[in-house]
């Protein structure tokens, strides 16, 4: 009997870790044949799980939402994990999610065993979370819908607004959901457009319904966290540069966040920077701020700017001596400023 309860709780928080299995693959993954997962999906169902079965070879089975929330089987590092998470976005990030966060942690940290509970303190008792005030904020029923659309493979409909105020109608197929500090943008496929596109997830507004299902696509790049900090950093700005930067890419990732730049190793000592301005003035102090020595690669201009920009501040540094009295050249004492009548 306790090895069919612990199997079944283990069968339990496969069905909550993946939207879908396979009657073989949890048979696998449970060491059992697949009759015994069936006999153990009939007395998960007996117990109140909604657990929905599709028959043939591309069926499976998951697990449907209840009426009730069913218990979250979660190990002690995913148990820390999310105490944690939960602390963070308390501090900000989703619009009104805050007081949200504190209750779903004071629920958790209620049913921790003590030896997790005294870990989860310490961190939080030592830890001050510093996020910004500033920024947009998302509203976590819209975050929920993007979410949803990319998971279940939907259509998605919505109105945008983009950073100059335009706003128009998108359809999309959406595919992943990226994280950049206190932004959250969209990766979808344009269906009008027939291209990748990148949408900031605080400007949209869905417009169901949705659907109808799509296949997905192959993603626009493998690490789309880079691909979406290029396009937020490099390619949404007029002016582009790429600069090698006199320090590793550790160092360099240390003090430039995705959305200010893009980095790629050199070697142990040298990185390249792409990043983009409204200007290219901007650039030169946005590069300099970094506080690496750097070295211009493109474009040529650019060099111009850097040059321009050194002689003003060498102009600033010079003795106050050197810079002509307020008003112009040098005057006798005496004499009047200013035309001179019948001149």
């Amino acid at each position: 009997m306790l090895e069919t309860s612990a199997r079944l709780l283990r069968l339990l928080s496969l069905l909550q870790a993946h939207r879908e299995w396979s009657g073989a693959e949890l048979a696998d993954r449970l060491d059992v044949t697949p009759r015994t997962v069936r006999r153990d999906i009939d007395r998960l169902r007996e117990l109140g799980y909604p657990v929905h079965s599709a028959p043939g070879t591309a069926g499976g089975y998951r697990l449907g939402a209840g009426a009730e929330l069913p218990p979250l089987l979660l190990d002690d590092e995913e148990a820390v994990a999310v105490a944690v998470g939960l602390r963070t976005a308390a501090a900000g990030g989703v619009e009104g999610i805050e007081e949200t966060s504190v209750r779903a942690l004071a629920k958790l940290e209620q049913v921790l065993p003590h030896r997790l509970q005294r870990r989860v303190g310490a961190l939080n008792a030592v830890t001050v979370p510093m996020l910004g005030s500033g920024g947009p904020r998302v509203d976590p029923h819209v975050l929920t819908e993007l979410a949803h659309a990319c998971r279940d493979c939907h259509r998605l409909r919505f109105d945008y607004t983009a950073h100059n105020g335009t706003a128009s109608r998108r359809t999309v197929e959406p595919h992943r959901l990226v994280c950049a500090q206190r932004r959250w943008y969209l990766v979808a496929w344009d269906v009008d457009r027939a291209d990748w596109r990148t949408y900031r997830a605080d400007r949209i507004t869905p417009t169901p319904p949705h659907g109808p299902r799509f296949t997905p696509r192959t993603p626009p790049a493998e690490d789309l966290a880079a691909y979406v900090s290029r396009g937020i950093s490099t390619q949404a700005y007029a002016k582009q540069a790429t600069v090698l930067l006199h320090a590793s890419v550790e160092q360099a990732e240390a003090r430039i966040s995705p959305s200010a730049g893009v980095l790629e190793a050199v070697d142990e000592r040298h990185c390249l920077l792409r990043t983009g301005a409204h200007s290219l003035e901007l650039m030169v102090i946005h590069i300099v701020l970094t506080g690496f020595d750097f070295e211009v690669r493109e474009p040529p201009e650019l060099l111009d700017r850097v040059r321009e920009i050194r002689d003003r501040l060498a102009r600033a540094l010079e003795p106050p001596a050197a810079w002509p009295p307020p008003g112009g050249a040098d005057r006798t004492p005496g004499t009047r400023s200013g035309s001179s009548e019948g001149s």
